[in-house]
């Protein structure tokens, strides 16, 4: 750093009594001139705390490009979300998705890259702009030293939207496969991985809270891809079974259902000063025209002022978690705590 003075965290954070550690969700193996390949793994990083006192336990999925670093510590230093869940008595899982982060991503297995992210892309998503309300953003904007580890990061999505969202959906219903049934926590580009995930094992999602989901529905999305199943880019069980993206465009509200959806508990998290917080009314929209329960929640109407899209990570970050713990509460109260 540039003012030569040591940087280390562990002497300033408390300790911790928690249980953590590691496995990889496998992929596919393929086989090319004659050698064996896999394609698409998922890491999985997991921390419980002395006792589970939550019935089921919570998945962090990061955003695009990014990694599961996300949920971690905050920019400036601070316990992220991960560690507040655990301290509320959950059990968490984090994710790398396939070809992100410790998740290995390799052309010939997993298919072209897109493009590189950019410090201007990162500054555009999540930096407060013209808009004076965004005050929680967690290093100032001339911070040259934090923005190099801010971007560092990140990374290329996948070139193929709807084939990276399969393969993350995919990866999830075989984590739930292996863990059971469990919260799924979303952000960003991974909005739509929850309601595919969803569709795939509707009996082990047990709620979803969604932080400024990927949409609107049909948008096309600049340098990542098009939503062309309306709320994902890979397609969606309809009933009554559809056979087109067409046919999904051009139907009518209510016509077409998403029964493993129908009444799970949605929760859409929105932030004051977020220009992506737009794309999520029409969103909770689609989902309720679809069978879902989508809620939304803003969290200007809940006290909590000065946010941008990153706001699982600001300032104000625990203060953010607050209503989410609370509907979670609400809505599981009555679940039954599965044994350790």
């Amino acid at each position: 750093m540039k003012n030569h003075q040591y940087y280390a965290p562990w002497r300033i954070t408390p300790p911790r009594v928690v249980r953590r550690g590691h496995f990889w969700i496998a992929g596919e193996r393929t086989e090319q001139n004659g050698l064996t390949y896999q394609r698409g793994p998922m890491y999985v990083e997991w921390e419980a705390p002395e006792t589970v006192s939550q019935p089921f336990p919570v998945v962090l999925m990061h955003g695009g490009g990014f990694q599961g670093t996300e949920w971690f510590d905050t920019p400036d230093g601070r316990p992220g979300w991960a560690q507040r869940f655990v301290e509320n008595g959950y059990a968490v899982l984090v994710i790398d998705r396939p070809g992100h982060g410790r998740s290995p991503f390799h052309v010939e297995t997993f298919g072209e890259m897109g493009p590189p992210f950019s410090y201007e892309g990162g500054q555009h998503i999540y930096f407060p702009g013209n808009d004076e309300r965004h005050t929680q953003w967690p290093f100032a904007v001339d911070d040259e030293d934090a923005m190099d580890e801010f971007i560092a990061g990140y990374g290329p999505l996948p070139k193929d939207l709807a084939l990276s969202q399969t393969s993350d959906a995919d990866r999830m219903a075989s984590l739930l496969d292996r863990i059971g049934p469990a919260i799924i926590v979303t952000h960003s580009a991974s909005g739509p991985d929850g309601w595919l995930t969803a569709d795939r094992r509707p009996d082990r999602v047990k709620a979803i809270v969604a932080v400024e989901p990927m949409g609107p529905p049909f948008a096309v999305i600049p340098n990542i891809g098009t939503m062309t199943w309306g709320i994902t880019a890979a397609p969606l069980r309809f009933e009554p079974a559809v056979n087109s993206i067409d046919a999904v465009h051009n139907a009518e509200p209510g016509s077409l259902i998403l029964p493993a959806l129908k009444d799970l508990p949605i929760l859409i998290v929105t932030a004051e000063a977020s220009a992506f917080a737009a794309a999520s009314p029409p969103t909770a929209a689609f989902l309720n025209s679809a069978g879902a329960s989508a809620e939304l929640l803003h969290l200007p109407d809940h006290g909590v002022y000065g946010n941008g899209h990153g706001l699982i990570y600001e300032n104000n970050s625990d203060e953010a978690l607050v209503p989410v713990l609370q509907w979670l509460e609400k809505h599981l109260s009555g679940s039954t705590l599965l044994k350790d």
